[in-house]
């Protein structure tokens, strides 16, 4: 069990705020984080792993990492945190930078093969990918078999199918080891593939916690679908006018009359949903 009781002021995307976050966490749980940027959802991270300050409680199972009177260490702390920037050092091999963690070269040797890594053990991160170098952050981060699992948008950078791949890994790696883990994300379908919780932050506090298809299907009434987008353009084609809507990493294309055309502003956050399968855009709030 993680029992988490901190609070911290911080510079949010809209001026100064509160992080205000009372929440626990069973052992095993998948958690994702998402929610606007300068939410906070990083800095909770890095709270729980001891590389910021806050006021508050902190603990894990029968250990305490945070109260009024003492703050453990990060390196006391049994936590794993992969980072968007890989960190890994430069003039090390792929084992060494596993070995650096942990001496011990049959875990080393088995976290590697578990991602398809056993052939670069040798190498050294500039000669890597993307999602090597990614591969090799997850590895060394479980190298201390740790309680708990810390990721930042781990896959961001990485293109569609590496991700898929990465995702796959990393929840093998996650029940494996038992280990409870928090990631950041802001991609439903990784969150939906990964998690058994997500916990939605808007400037500073909890605005929505339960199981990714309570968070993320948006579905209601009558409704087949309902997707969140920006509108990119309106092309007015004959009598039709047709909305550019990017959603996810998709753009579509859906037919409006000259009312909606006309109530619509380019760039704004919009709803594109369907009821008898005739699809309708409204503006989201």
């Amino acid at each position: 069990m993680i029992q988490i009781k901190i609070n911290k002021k911080l510079h949010g995307s809209n001026g100064e705020m509160d992080l205000n976050v009372n929440l626990t966490i069973h052992e095993g749980d998948f958690v994702a984080l998402t929610g606007q940027s300068g939410s906070g959802k990083t800095t909770l991270l890095r709270i729980l792993a001891g590389l910021e300050e806050a006021k508050g409680t902190i603990k894990i199972g029968e250990a305490l990492w945070l109260d009024e009177k003492s703050v453990l260490p990060p390196q006391k702390r049994k936590i794993g945190f992969v980072f968007q920037d890989y960190a890994l050092f430069p003039n090390m091999t792929v084992e060494e930078n596993l070995l650096f963690v942990n001496k011990d070269k049959k875990l080393a040797s088995h976290l590697l093969e578990i991602t398809e890594l056993s052939s670069l053990k040798n190498r050294t991160p500039n000669t890597l990918s993307g999602g090597q170098k990614q591969r090799v952050s997850l590895c060394r981060a479980m190298m201390n078999r740790p309680k708990l699992l810390l990721m930042d948008e781990p896959l961001s950078a990485l293109d569609p199918t590496m991700r898929t791949k990465l995702q796959n890994e990393i929840l093998t790696l996650h029940k494996e080891f038992g280990t409870t883990t928090m990631m950041v994300s802001h991609d439903p379908s990784e969150i939906y593939r990964l998690a058994n919780r997500v916990i939605v932050l808007d400037q500073g506090k909890i605005i929505n916690d339960g199981s990714p298809k309570e968070i993320l299907l948006k579905t209601s009434g009558s409704q087949k679908f309902s997707f969140e987008g920006e509108l990119l353009d309106i092309v007015k084609a004959d009598v039709i006018y047709i909305a550019i809507v990017a959603i996810g990493q998709q753009l579509v294309e859906v037919v409006i009359d000259e009312t909606q055309a006309k109530s619509l502003t380019l760039g704004e956050s919009i709803t594109v949903s369907t009821k008898a399968f005739a699809p309708i855009i409204l503006p989201h709030d």
